[in-house]
């Protein structure tokens, strides 16, 4: 019951970002049990509803990796508190949406610094100025291009950015200590994924993003992704990273393939299975077949 009610609350919050293309889909959802979970050299995973939170219980203070919403960014604060006494060093964001930075507001006067790659900070706040939300906001006030790096107590966050993917603003964050990292959207786990074209998202460079990942870090690196079908499955390895990368390949494929026989967008989205990536499944196929289509054809 647990995992069909987070697979239809997801599929609500995702349905209601492409209704309104901002960050204001985090409204009147339900919630379920929260999981707060160490893995390795005090870096850990929360998860409950939205985009997955990692974070650090380092010598000197907390970093937090997202936020969720403002109904769940209060209980990873408590549970963090429950381990020690100490400051928030950062708050971090991955990038704009609101299922990953509408919690922020929750970590006012309480984080020293929030993060994010200069992009997502255009994005966030031009959404919010959109959506009349602004005041619910709590904007990142440091902002990086290609990288940024900090020393928090003895493990040291290395940031990265590829260039567009998911958003224009996706950014990945390694624990070097732990070898742990956090991809945020980059790849959504064995689930049809959000293609936020209207803030620069963009499925060639997607991929060579995710070469470039698997490039960079090592065979005992943890991943940590936003979402995942299973919703047990916020972690893994290489080997996901991969086969989240091929379906994003097959997806190009089939329907530039499409477009080369003469079908039309409306005949595309009638598809209910990528060749290739059958293993993807979930809400929103039409969502990944019309950002493919919008790519391809300029349109």
């Amino acid at each position: 019951m647990e995992r069909r009610n987070f697979i239809k609350n997801s599929a609500l919050a995702m349905a209601l970002l492409s209704m309104y293309k901002t960050d204001v889909f985090a409204q009147q959802q339900s919630l379920r049990a929260y999981n707060f979970k160490a893995l390795r050299n005090n870096v850990g995973i929360f998860t409950e509803q939205g985009g997955t939170i990692g974070w650090l219980n380092s010598s000197s203070g907390f970093a937090v990796i997202d936020s969720q919403f403002p109904t769940t960014a209060p209980h990873v604060i408590e549970e963090l508190k429950k381990l020690n006494d100490k400051p928030f060093k950062y708050l971090i964001n991955t990038h704009h949406h609101g299922d990953h930075t509408a919690g922020n507001i929750s970590f006012k006067g309480i984080a020293e610094k929030v993060v994010a790659h200069q992009n997502a900070l255009v994005n966030q706040k031009r959404g919010a100025e959109k959506a009349n939300n602004l005041d619910k906001q709590l904007l990142p006030d440091t902002t990086f291009g290609t990288g940024w790096k900090a020393p928090v107590g003895d493990e040291k966050i290395s940031a990265y950015y590829y260039g567009s993917g998911h958003t224009n603003g996706d950014a990945v964050y390694h624990f070097e200590n732990a070898n742990i990292v956090h991809v945020g959207d980059l790849v959504f786990n064995r689930r049809f994924p959000y293609i936020d074209r209207e803030n620069g998202a963009h499925i060639g460079n997607w991929i060579t993003a995710l070469d470039k990942i698997t490039n960079q870090f090592d065979n005992d690196t943890l991943f940590i992704w936003g979402h995942s079908l299973d919703p047990e499955k916020v972690t893994g390895n290489k080997a996901d990273i991969k086969a989240y990368q091929n379906y994003l390949k097959s997806l190009m494929t089939f329907v530039g393939g499409e477009i080369k026989l003469g079908k039309s967008k409306e005949d595309i989205l009638k598809a209910t299975e990528i060749p290739g990536a059958p293993e993807w499944k979930g809400d929103g196929i039409q969502r990944s077949l019309t950002a493919a289509y919008e790519e391809l054809t300029g349109a």
